[in-house]
């Protein structure tokens, strides 16, 4: 059977071909696979409503019984226009014409499935039927292999993604080789909605976002700012011992520096811009990378000194779209744990050992499995990268070096390059089985040299120098996103906000609650008491509620020198321990970071 890839490609075109049937005068723009199916753009002059897609799945059903074969045609791109003119597919026209005027800079990745950028004098188009869609393929030979599939949902979609263009309806369909993945997929997708850390965000009280303050702009309480602190001390436990020394940078900066660094060339839409009084152009930093190497550069460095390794945790800021924000996992503010290792060629390996264990230790503590993946340039892409071919094959080979001798299976990323350099990317697969791109070791040649960074050697002569990017979280916001949702809310003892709520059983017990509140605090525990007049059974349902993990309820024989009377989140039986054990236990469970 073909690829799942060519299958869901598949499932677009038949999606398009049944709306063309029920709308008539149905405008296309553009239907490409996304991870576990696809979606098409479409405008049909009014929203789509749930019973049209009700109608489309029905109609494509119809589609794939009648079997049609995919079709492949060419044609030159004038041919190609004309075609969809008369057809009356302005998208389309608007595609092709601009692939013919201005060249492949204007093909985004999506639109990019439908005409080929490598082959801009011809335009291919694939018949389904009597449906006909302009296209690169490959496709399905006929119908019948596309396999199961689902229509999910439907959005708005500005066309090209432009504010300023008309807004489209995108609708997203599923597809999978068999009934049992597509079910899978569903079961796990209804424990992903359970567990969606917007909603526990403010469940829990961790983050809110203000109307006032902006989009993608997350406001942090001090439920969610103990979070944030005690993941990024524990990675600073991990990087301390290593060398790593800290930096401060400021968040603007003139233009000149990313002008030099290669990202102004690449990434200026992408910045947010200020312009001063005196009408020079200051930009928000969107990386860290550039300013940290003019701390390397601020004196001469001997290759005794190297390697040299600065860490920093700092908010960057990147203008997305705000059709692309999505609670904390893509925002405009993102705060980094970034670090850059500046060394000779020869100290790579060994660097990238320690930030791999650095690494594996961080993710270990969180129950997570890794996939590393070895990110490389696509040579038929070259125009994407800085440096040349023989720097870049280099590089890559350094790097698969590393993957070979760990022994683990790995994923080649052909694509998957930063502009500057190759890097091993990590792949972690979360409590129900879904995938997240976490940490990051890349290997940068490309702004040393931008830079003129080096050290002088043991001839007493300046050397070419490298750099190592290697964030661990990599955007703190967005790894907290996968945290909430790895743990639905109920956190580990270590990592919760609260670790332990007591609950006094009747209001004589307050005094002796407080009490012990004041002496578990004083072992750097974290504590609430519930000393409100509702029911004890209350309480605990309360607290279970609010994903507390320990939970102690206390009374007469408490207060009286009994043990304490411990629940566990989600446990019904409750156990006696003595005061002392319970604290040692607890406190073991915070120095070992326990799950």
């Amino acid at each position: 059977m073909p690829p799942i890839e060519t299958r869901r490609h598949s499932a677009a075109h038949v999606m398009a071909a049944a709306i063309k049937r029920l709308f008539p005068e149905a405008k296309f723009g553009v239907g490409p696979v996304v991870e576990n199916g696809f979606y098409y753009d479409i405008n049909i002059g009014r929203p789509v409503a749930p019973e049209d897609l009700k109608a489309i799945d029905k109609e494509m059903r119809r589609i794939v019984s009648e079997n049609p074969a995919f079709v492949r045609e060419e044609l030159s791109i004038d041919e190609a226009i004309k075609l969809f003119q008369e057809m009356g597919q302005v998208y389309k026209v608007e595609l092709l014409s601009d692939l013919k005027t201005k060249g492949t800079t204007k093909v985004s990745v999506e639109e990019a499935q439908d005409v080929d950028p490598q082959n801009v004098g011809v335009a291919s188009i694939y018949r389904t039927g009597e449906f006909i869609d302009l296209c690169r393929g490959p496709h399905v030979t006929e119908a019948k292999e596309i396999g199961v599939w689902k229509l999910a949902k439907v959005a708005g979609a500005y066309w090209r993604g432009k504010e300023t263009n008309p807004q489209m309806q995108r609708i997203y369909g599923l597809c999978f080789a068999t009934k049992e993945e597509l079910e899978a997929y569903e079961f796990m997708m209804a424990e992903a909605e359970k567990r969606d850390h917007r909603k526990l965000g403010k469940e829990l009280g961790l983050f809110i976002f203000s109307d006032l303050v902006g989009p993608g702009l997350p406001l942090w309480t001090p439920k969610g700012t103990v979070m944030r602190e005690l993941v990024n001390d524990f990675v600073w436990s991990l990087r301390k011992p290593h060398g790593y020394r800290r930096v401060t940078i400021p968040h603007i900066t003139k233009k000149d520096l990313y002008e030099t660094s290669g990202h102004w060339a690449k990434y200026a839409d992408d910045l947010f811009k200020i312009q001063t009084r005196e009408e020079h152009l200051y930009a928000m930093k969107p990386m860290n990378c550039p300013h940290h190497t003019q701390i390397y550069a601020s004196e001469s460095r001997s290759y005794r000194e190297l390697p040299v390794r600065y860490a920093e945790t700092t908010m960057v800021y990147r203008d997305e779209q705000s059709g692309e924000l999505s609670g904390l996992a893509r925002v405009l503010a993102i705060t980094q744990d970034d670090a850059h290792v500046f060394c000779r060629a020869a100290q790579v390996r060994e660097e990238a050992e320690i930030i791999w264990q650095i690494i594996t230790d961080f993710y270990g503590a969180f129950g997570f499995t890794l996939t590393p993946r070895l990110s490389r340039r696509d040579p038929a892409k070259a125009e994407k990268y800085l440096g040349s071919p023989e720097e870049w094959e280099k590089a890559e080979a350094s790097l698969r070096e590393i993957l070979e001798e760990k022994g683990l299976a790995w994923v080649d990323g052909l694509g998957e390059a930063a502009f500057y350099g190759p890097k091993i990317d990590f792949i972690g697969t979360d409590a129900i089985g879904r995938q997240h791109q976490v940490a990051t070791i890349q290997l940068d040649f490309n702004q040393p040299k931008n830079f003129g960074l080096t050290c002088i050697n043991e001839q007493g002569e300046k050397e070419p120098i490298l750099m190592i990017h290697c964030a661990i979280m990599g955007s703190i916001e967005r790894f907290l996103s996968v945290i909430i949702e790895h743990f639905a809310g109920v956190f580990p003892v270590w990592l919760s906000p609260v670790q332990i709520v007591i609950l006094p059983v009747a209001d004589r017990h307050a005094d002796f609650a407080h009490a012990l509140r004041k002496e578990l605090e004083s072992h750097d525990l974290r504590i609430e008491v519930d000393d409100s007049t509702e029911s004890v059974g209350k309480k605990i349902r309360n607290a279970e509620k609010g994903k507390s993990p320990v939970m102690l309820v206390v009374g007469d024989k408490e207060m009286e020198g009994g043990p304490l009377t411990v629940r566990r989140h989600g446990e019904k039986d409750q156990q006696l321990i003595e005061k002392a054990t319970f604290i040692e236990q607890i406190l073991q469970e915070v120095r070992e970071r326990e799950i």
